[in-house]
C-alpha cells in the first residue's frame, strides 16, 4: 500500500536524533564568502582550532555562483584601491564605509590570481595566452572593474580548494541553521548555532567560540514579476531568504543601510545579465523610438548631485534605472537592449569565422551563467544579431556585494578604521564573537564574487586570531537540546495537531502553509513598500498599512504549518524573511529622502537631502526587550573623492 503523500513525514515530528558538536569556528554558509573563510581560516590555523562549516545546500553548487559566471566583476590590476573606492562611492550615492571598501580592493586582486592557480580559465589578451596574471598575463576586460572567464564551473574550482582546506569530515552539507544561540554568562556573546537536516530526521547543536554569518542576501521579499509556469524564476538565488540579515538582528547584532536595496535592469523574463552586452558587445539601451534615453534625458542626473559627476561621469546604477523608469512612465517603453546594432558594430571589419566566434561568445554569456535566457531567446526566436531584445527592471533584491549595500554594521580594519568603527577583530559584528562578509556586510557593495571571497579571507584570519584569545571561553547554553528541537520542529507539531480538521490538508483554518504566508509578504511588500506595481514608489502613510499588515502577517506566522522537510525549510525560510522585510520598510521609513531613485522613491521626501541625510542609517534589535532602535550615525570620507 502506498502512504498518502501528506502523511508519510508524522514520525518526523517525534524523536529526531540531535546531535550537539562543539568546534572552535563555526561557517554558517557554503557561497563564496564562507569559502573564503573556510581557506583563510585553515592557513592561520595550521590544524590547532577545529573549524567546521555547515551549509544549507551542496558546497559545489551552493551561493549566488551557483550556476557560474561569465565575468569576474572586481578585479583591480592598473587601478588603485583609492580609484575602487571612488567607484563604490559614486554607484551607492555616497553612503559607503571606505574602509571596508578599501580592504577589499587592496586584497582582491590576490584572491583572483588564486582561482586561476586552481584551475579558473581567464580570458588573455592576444600574446598573452599562455601567461598567468600572476606572471604578468593581461586579461580581457569588459569594463574597468571586469574581467571575462569561462566560468560555468567557477564555484566548483573555488569549493573544492575550500573543501581541500576544511577536510570533508569537517563540513556538513544539507544543513539549514536557522538560530543563532547567544552565550547564559556572558552579555551579547555567540555561543553557537541551531538548525536542522533537509533530508533527514535530525538536529543540529553547535556550540562554538566565534560564529561566521554567510548566508546570502534575500530574495523574494517582494512579488516577484515571473507568474504562472514562471514563478520562483528571479535574478538573484531563490534560496537567499534574508537568513544572514534575520539572524545577526535576532541576536542583537547592530545593521546598517538596511534601506539600500538592488533593482537590477535584465533582460525580460529570463532575468539574463546585461553586462557584457553593455561593456564587451558596446550594445546601447534604446527606448521605443530608438532613442539613446541616456543621452536624450541626461539632464536628469544633475538633479542628484554631486554624484553623477564622479567616477569620470558614470551614473550610479540606480540613476540609470531612473532613467529607464521614466521612458516607461512617458510611454516610451518597451526598454530594448540594440544587440544588432552593437553586433553590426563589432563585426564590420571581422570575416566570417570572427562573426561566428563572436556569435558563441554571445550566447556563451548566458550559458555560463543564465542558462534560463538563452531558452527564453531560443523560445521566441530570437536571434541577437537580428533582434533587439526588452529590458526590465526586476523586483527588488536586498544584499551586500552586489550593487546594493544592505547588510550588518562589522568593526573595520585597524589601519584605517576610525576608532568608533573599530572594536577589535575586523569584520566581526557588534557581537562578541560573530563575524560576516559578502552579502552579510553593510555600506560595502561592489564585492560580487571575488570580493566576497576576499572578505571572507579577511573575517577568516580575524576569526582564528579571536578564538586563540579566547582559548580558554566555553560556550553556555541553558535550552536544553529538547527544547531547542522543539522550536525548530513546531511547524511540523502544528501540521500533525490539525491536518485532519479538514478535508484538503491545504486548507484549515487553524494554519497557514509557507507557500501562502510568503504570498501575503510579498503582496505588502510590493504594494505598500516599493515594489514593481507602484513604480517602486512609497510614503509614510503607505509604510503605515504596510506596518500593520506584516504585524498581522507575523502574528499568523506563528501558526505556519509543515508537511515535510521541504515545507519545514521554507516556514524557517520565510520567518527569516519576515524579519529582513521589517528591518527594510523600518529603515525606509527612517530615511526621510530618497537616496537611490531608481531602487525606490519616497513619494513624501522625493529629493536627495545632503544636509541632514548624508550618514547611515543604523537599527539594532534588543534581544532582552524586543524593541528596535533605529539611529543616524556620521559618514565619514576616508579616501578623497573627486
Amino acid at each position: 500500500m502506498v502512504t498518502p503523500v501528506e502523511n508519510y513525514h508524522a514520525d518526523f515530528a517525534k524523536n529526531p536524533v540531535i546531535e550537539v558538536v562543539d568546534t572552535d569556528l563555526l561557517i554558517v554558509g557554503g557561497g563564496m564568502s564562507a569559502c573564503g573563510v573556510a581557506y583563510e581560516s585553515v592557513r592561520w590555523s595550521k590544524g590547532k582550532e577545529k573549524i567546521t562549516l555547515v551549509d544549507k545546500a551542496a558546497m559545489d553548487r551552493s551561493g549566488a555562483v551557483a550556476q557560474g559566471l561569465s565575468a569576474i566583476n572586481t578585479y583591480l590590476g592598473e587601478n588603485s584601491p583609492e580609484d575602487y573606492v571612488k567607484m563604490v562611492a559614486n554607484d551607492l550615492m555616497g553612503i559607503t564605509r571606505d574602509d571596508l571598501v578599501y580592504d577589499v580592493g587592496r586584497h582582491v586582486d590576490n584572491s583572483v590570481q588564486l582561482f586561476e592557480d586552481w584551475g579558473l580559465p581567464i580570458w588573455k589578451q592576444p600574446g598573452d595566452e599562455d601567461k598567468s596574471l600572476r606572471d604578468g598575463g593581461k586579461p580581457v576586460r569588459s569594463g574597468k572593474w571586469q574581467i571575462m572567464i569561462n566560468g560555468e564551473s567557477y564555484k566548483v574550482i573555488v569549493a573544492e580548494a575550500a573543501k581541500n582546506a576544511l577536510g570533508i569530515d569537517n563540513i556538513i552539507e544539507r544543513c539549514f541553521i536557522v538560530k543563532l544561540l547567544l552565550d547564559d554568562k556572558e552579555d551579547n556573546r555567540i555561543a553557537g548555532a541551531v538548525g536542522f537536516s533537509a533530508r533527514e530526521n535530525k538536529i543540529y547543536i553547535f556550540k562554538a567560540k566565534t560564529v561566521f554569518i554567510g548566508c546570502g542576501g534575500a530574495v523574494n521579499i517582494f512579488r516577484p514579476r515571473s507568474t504562472g509556469e514562471g514563478m520562483g524564476r528571479a535574478w538573484y538565488p531563490v534560496w537567499n531568504s534574508g537568513s544572514t540579515y534575520a539572524m545577526a538582528a535576532q541576536v542583537g547584532a547592530e545593521m546598517t543601510t538596511m534601506e539600500n536595496r538592488f533593482v537590477p535592469a535584465r533582460f525580460k523574463d529570463g532575468y539574463g545579465p546585461v553586462g557584457a552586452w553593455f561593456l564587451l558587445f558596446k550594445s546601447k539601451a534604446i527606448n521605443a523610438l530608438g532613442e539613446d534615453y541616456s543621452e536624450t534625458k541626461k539632464e536628469m542626473l544633475f538633479e542628484y548631485p554631486p554624484y553623477p559627476q564622479n567616477s569620470k561621469g558614470v551614473p550610479a546604477t540606480c540613476l540609470r534605472n531612473h532613467l529607464m523608469l521614466n521612458e516607461m512612465k512617458n510611454g516610451r517603453g518597451p526598454i530594448l537592449m540594440d544587440t544588432p546594432t552593437g553586433m553590426a558594430n563589432l563585426t564590420k571589419d571581422m570575416d566570417k569565422k570572427q562573426i561566428k566566434h563572436l556569435e558563441a561568445e554571445a550566447w556563451e554569456d548566458f550559458l555560463d551563467m543564465c542558462i534560463g535566457q538563452a531558452n527564453v531567446w531560443a523560445g521566441m526566436n530570437i536571434r541577437p544579431e537580428e533582434t533587439a531584445s526588452e529590458l526590465m527592471p526586476t523586483e527588488p533584491y536586498l544584499l551586500g556585494s552586489h550593487a546594493g549595500a544592505c547588510g550588518i554594521w562589522v568593526s573595520g580594519p585597524e589601519d584605517m578604521a576610525p576608532k568608533e568603527w573599530q572594536w577589535g577583530y575586523n569584520r566581526m559584528t557588534t557581537v562578541k564573537g560573530l563575524f560576516t562578509a559578502g552579502d552579510g556586510v553593510g555600506a560595502s557593495g561592489h564585492k560580487f564574487s571575488s570580493g566576497s571571497f576576499t572578505e571572507g579571507r579577511i573575517a577568516g584570519k580575524s576569526m582564528v586570531r579571536f578564538a586563540r584569545d579566547n582559548a580558554d571561553f566555553t560556550p553556555t547554553i541553558n535550552l536544553s537540546n529538547e527544547e531547542l528541537a522543539a522550536e525548530i520542529y513546531k511547524p511540523f507539531q502544528t501540521y500533525l495537531d490539525h491536518k485532519d480538521y479538514s478535508v484538503d490538508p491545504m486548507i484549515n483554518p487553524n494554519y497557514i502553509r509557507p507557500k501562502m504566508l510568503m504570498f501575503r509578504l510579498n503582496k505588502l511588500m510590493d504594494e505598500y513598500v516599493a515594489g514593481t506595481s507602484t513604480y517602486y514608489t512609497t510614503s509614510e502613510k503607505q509604510m503605515d498599512v504596510a506596518l500593520h499588515l506584516l504585524g498581522m502577517l507575523k502574528e499568523d506566522s506563528k501558526k505556519m504549518a509543515a508537511k515535510d522537510l521541504h515545507e519545514l525549510l521554507r516556514a524557517w525560510e520565510n520567518y527569516h524573511r519576515i524579519w529582513t522585510a521589517e528591518m527594510h520598510l523600518r529603515h525606509i521609513y527612517f530615511r526621510k529622502e530618497t537616496r537611490y531613485p531608481g531602487f525606490y522613491y519616497r513619494s513624501d521626501y522625493p529629493k536627495l537631502d545632503e544636509e541632514n541625510w548624508k550618514c547611515f542609517v543604523n537599527s539594532r534589535f534588543d534581544p532582552k526587550t524586543g524593541e528596535w532602535e533605529l539611529k543616524k550615525v556620521p559618514h565619514k570620507d576616508l579616501v578623497p573623492k573627486d
